[in-house]
């Protein structure tokens, strides 16, 4: 057998003795997920134990080096992982801001002590983390940040003003853009830095989206004391950071057009409209658009493992991400309107048992602002213009 014949068969067996039963099968809903931190909340303990085994063993985040907590794998090791998760439809074992955007920016930026001392935990979810970028009245020009950072020798003083955090309520840390220079060019003058969440100082008010739900908040900081050994990347030089995290998130926010939740489109469909003599949908032309969807979603799917070599390797464009996230996205909106459309009118029920309190409807809603959150696909198309197609400006 070759090597990753062997890790295949090893990697089998051990999903198959150590995954649990109830962690097996789609989500119900996202309330399900398994988020990690301080205050941790699980469905079952068995979701508690899914989550610890994976950590120990560093295949929360399987790529990333063993020195820090992950699990050391090589890409193609990780893809096999991934394939024999998929064969017995294990849920994801921690869902994690900092695995899927402030890892990979701390493994290219942070110090060898900031690596040491947050990875790990990132890992084993022990912490939980938010994003501090979006400000009121910056739009979808991120650079023109207000929150201010005044330089009081060994710690700054933080002032200032975030929307739409995600989950700063319930998160444990915030990795923040704050302006250090008010007299340099927007792009400068920023630096990227960390901050307990339960520092004096720091606030958060829930915002209640079209859907009723929201992960969002409006994040306050008024005189936080943030220490000048959690600033991560060069002072002033915040934006590079950014820039590199954001094409993280971006391919994370485009993934969901891969990934779908739940089960299989075709299969939730059926429950509404019924099935023919044959076992296949009963309605050709809703049969023809499921099929529409599941195809590009093949591709799709193929086109981000292709790019997660090419980052791999390094040869991936930086602006690819964008592609990424504005195509994700899409997919994302179309998969939930074709749940509505399959549903009928039984779809647009907005609460009671029958309907898990109108989770089809509300999760349709949410998706709404896939082509926003993340830089809107406006922005996404003019960076695929000009950086990827190389088109002349207006």
């Amino acid at each position: 057998m070759s090597d990753l014949e062997t890790f295949r068969a090893e990697t089998r067996a051990w999903l198959e003795a150590n995954c649990p039963a109830e962690c097996r099968g789609p989500l119900e809903n996202e309330e399900d997920r398994v988020w990690g931190g301080r205050n941790p909340t699980f469905k079952t303990p068995a979701h508690k134990q899914w989550m610890e085994v994976m950590g120990a063993r560093g295949w929360t985040a399987p790529e990333w080096p063993t020195e820090y907590g992950g699990g050391g794998l090589s890409r193609e090791e990780a893809k096999v992982l991934a394939s024999e998760m998929r064969r017995i439809d294990a849920q994801m074992p921690l869902s994690s801001f900092g695995i899927w955007m402030l890892g990979p920016a701390l493994l290219q930026f942070g110090t060898e002590e900031q690596k040491k001392r947050f990875l790990p935990e990132i890992v084993r979810g022990e912490i939980r983390w938010c994003q501090g970028y979006s400000e009121p009245g910056a739009g979808s020009d991120l650079a023109a940040i207000q929150t201010k950072a005044e330089d009081k020798g060994d710690h700054w003083i933080v002032n200032g003003q975030k929307v739409w955090t995600s989950y700063a309520d319930k998160a444990d840390w915030i990795f923040c853009l704050v302006r250090t220079d008010p007299d340099a060019p927007k792009h400068l003058g920023i630096s990227f830095v960390l901050f307990d969440m339960a520092s004096p100082g720091v606030s958060t008010r829930p915002i209640v989206l079209i859907s009723g739900k929201s992960p969002f908040c409006e994040t306050f900081f008024d005189d936080v004391r943030v220490e000048k050994e959690n600033l991560v990347g060069t002072l002033n030089r915040g934006w590079d950071v950014a820039k590199a995290l954001l094409a993280h998130e971006r391919t994370m926010i485009g993934a969901m057009g891969s990934l779908g939740a739940g089960r299989p489109l075709g299969q939730v469909a059926g429950d509404s409209v019924g099935l023919d003599d044959d076992g296949r949908l009963d309605d050709p032309i809703l049969r023809a658009r499921i099929a529409d969807l599941d195809v590009d979603m093949a591709a799709f799917n193929l086109s981000m493992e292709r790019v997660g070599d090419q980052v791999k390797a390094r040869q991936a464009h930086p602006a690819i991400a964008s592609m990424l996230k504005y195509y994700g996205s899409e997919l994302n909106k179309r998969r939930h309107e074709l749940i509505m459309a399959s549903g009928g009118s039984d779809a647009l029920e907005w609460e009671g048992e029958r309907s898990r309190e109108g989770t089809a409807a509300r999760d349709w809603l949410r998706t709404k602002a896939n082509s926003i959150e993340g830089g809107t696909s406006e922005v996404q198309l003019n960076i695929i213009a000009k950086h990827l197609l190389q088109l002349p400006g207006a």
